[in-house]
Order: structure tokens, then C-alpha cells, then sequence
């Protein structure tokens, strides 16, 4: 566990964001997933998710000004950098870069959500596998 603080479950990233005022969702999927397959839902608890891309859509390629797009949407929040980060995409892989990035930028508690938002395909090929946000029976919403 190299670069960042560390792998965690979608129940321990929800139980922490309840219980530490200053923690922080950020939700590094595309435009499209955001639109089309949902989006964590944080108003429950009185919190938004942040949505900042860690890459283009449809290309895949990795967008170079992460970082600085990050910085900006949490400065303009008041969110300091000691504050506990959870980044959250699909199932994992996303996350766990821009956890690695945003420890790099100077962020000095970034987590993985592992599992992410949907998962990884089940057998039959379908997301919202368990251990993911959706089978997890977390609050999300679908424009």
C-alpha cells in the first residue's frame, strides 16, 4: 500500500463519513457514469460527493490536470489538507490512482474505496457486486 493511506470497504468510508465532520467523497468517474448509472448520495447525511474525473470519456486517457482540479474544488470547500479523503470510481482501479495522486499533491489522508461504486462483473457480466456501494444498500440517486 504504497503512496496513499490505504484500501477500504464501502461500509467503512460511509461509517467514516457519518462520524468525521471533514471527510471527503470524491467521485472520480466520467460524466457519463455520473449520469447514467447514478451517484453516490450524501444528502442523508447532510454532505455532497465531489466530482472531479480522473479521465476523459470516451477516450480513457488520464486527465493531467487532476490534481489541480481537485485542489480547486476542495479549497473552494474549506477542506484542508489533513482532511480524510475517500475516492471512490467503478471498482476500484480509478480511485486507487487518484488516491495515489492527490497523496502525491500533498493530501495526507487518501483512501481507496475498494469495490467502488458498482464493482467488478459478476458471472453473468453484471456490476453491483458485492462489496460495491449500490449491493452495499448505500443512499445513491439517478438523474
Amino acid at each position: 500500500m504504497t503512496g496513499y493511506s490505504g484500501d477500504i470497504s464501502v461500509t467503512k468510508a460511509w461509517d467514516d463519513l457519518v462520524s468525521a465532520s471533514n471527510a471527503t467523497l470524491i467521485d472520480v468517474r466520467s460524466t457519463a457514469e455520473w449520469t447514467f448509472v447514478g451517484v453516490p448520495d450524501l444528502e442523508p447525511i447532510g454532505k455532497a460527493a465531489i466530482f472531479v474525473a480522473w479521465n476523459e470519456f470516451p477516450s480513457g486517457r488520464v486527465l493531467e490536470d487532476f490534481s489541480e482540479r481537485l485542489r480547486v474544488e476542495l479549497d473552494t470547500r474549506g477542506i484542508g489538507t489533513d482532511a480524510p479523503l475517500y475516492f471512490i470510481c467503478r471498482s476500484g482501479q480509478r480511485s486507487r490512482n487518484a488516491a495515489i495522486a492527490a497523496t502525491a499533491a500533498g493530501y495526507l489522508n487518501c483512501f481507496n474505496v475498494m469495490d467502488g461504486f458498482e464493482g467488478a462483473l459478476d458471472p453473468a457480466g453484471h456490476r453491483a457486486s458485492d462489496g460495491s456501494w449500490k449491493a452495499a444498500g448505500l443512499p445513491w440517486r439517478q438523474s
